[in-house]
């Protein structure tokens, strides 16, 4: 039997993002983690409202930071400006306090200042000139980019990269559902009138739910021969860290809970590995004149790999 308050958050959702039900369920399981998500894709399909969508059904406090070249690292954390009144340097916060932070085409500013958000979305809290803030909970980065071959993009660290818990695609609408998101639309956009389903202590609660899900000593072995496999192929010149290993498992507990089990079975992390491996996976030169990429190579191990 399914979360009723989780099939009501992804209803709610899909009432603004139309024909996307994976992309809301992968964007859920990253709130349920306490993971953050990076979206790859080009301009115009609903990337930010699906963040918004979120927070508006939450009742979490939303915050936009469109990444642009001359951005600045304190425009990000924030940082000391001088009072005054007061005669003193008091701490102004940035719009990274907040409980859901869209990170506006992050690769459009230069790593100086993506690397801004690293504390942040690895300890929670933010270090300023020697002094250290605890941010809210929950907090998650949902950060957008657009495709790295596109005019005026910076790629993000592999440090950075490796932050995120999953990295997913929107795609394009099917006719039909597009015909239903332009009517939609003829009037005022769906977003306005969003209410809130879930208050931010049962998020809370959601999250430590989530840690009660049983994974057994079979599934994390499973876990770890398929993270390992990867790094030991010859066409990848860079594979995941255990970091991945823990994403992994972490998000197929919360895909448990979304599908309504108490613990995880082996399609739950074959379900995700793709999500989770493909922005942490750096292919070889020859693997790429191969035209192999990251979902073909994650594809093949998920066939060749016995299933627990």
């Amino acid at each position: 039997m399914q979360n009723q308050e989780l099939e009501n958050l992804i209803a709610n959702i899909e009432k603004v993002i139309v024909g996307k039900n994976k992309v809301v369920k992968l964007l859920v399981t990253g709130l349920l983690t306490n993971g953050h998500i990076l979206i790859e894709d080009v301009p115009g399909l609903g990337k930010t409202m699906l963040a918004l969508a979120l927070a508006k059904s939450i009742d979490a406090e939303f915050k936009r930071i469109q990444f642009t070249p001359d951005l600045l690292p304190t425009d990000v954390t924030g940082g000391y400006v001088y009072n005054s009144k007061t005669g003193e340097f008091e701490f102004r916060k940035g719009p990274v306090f907040t409980h859901i932070l869209l990170a506006d085409e992050i690769n459009r500013t230069t790593p100086r200042t993506q690397s801004a958000l690293l504390e942040s979305m690895q300890e929670y809290k933010v270090s300023v000139e020697g002094s250290t803030f605890s941010l809210s909970r929950p907090f998650m980065v949902i950060a957008t980019q657009n495709p790295i071959e596109y005019q005026g993009t910076y790629p993000l660290p592999e440090a950075q990269i490796d932050r995120f818990l999953m990295k997913i695609n929107m795609g394009y609408l099917q006719p039909e559902e597009e015909i239903t998101v332009i009517s939609g639309q003829k009037v005022q956009h769906p977003i306005e009138s969003l209410d809130a389903v879930l208050k931010l202590e049962k998020v809370l609660k959601l999250q430590e739910k989530v840690k009660e899900v049983e994974v057994s000593s079979h599934i994390l072995n499973y876990i770890v021969t398929l993270v390992n496999s990867v790094r030991k192929r010859d066409d990848i010149r860079l594979g995941p860290s255990p970091r991945a290993s823990i994403a992994l498992m972490k998000a197929s507990s919360a895909w448990a809970l979304l599908e309504g089990r108490d613990y995880v079975i082996p399609d739950d992390v074959s379900e995700l590995l793709p999500w989770i491996l493909k922005h942490r996976i750096v292919l070889s030169s020859k693997a790429q004149v191969s035209d192999k990429t990251p979902e073909s190579i994650i594809s093949e191990l998920i066939q060749s790999t016995p299933i627990p």
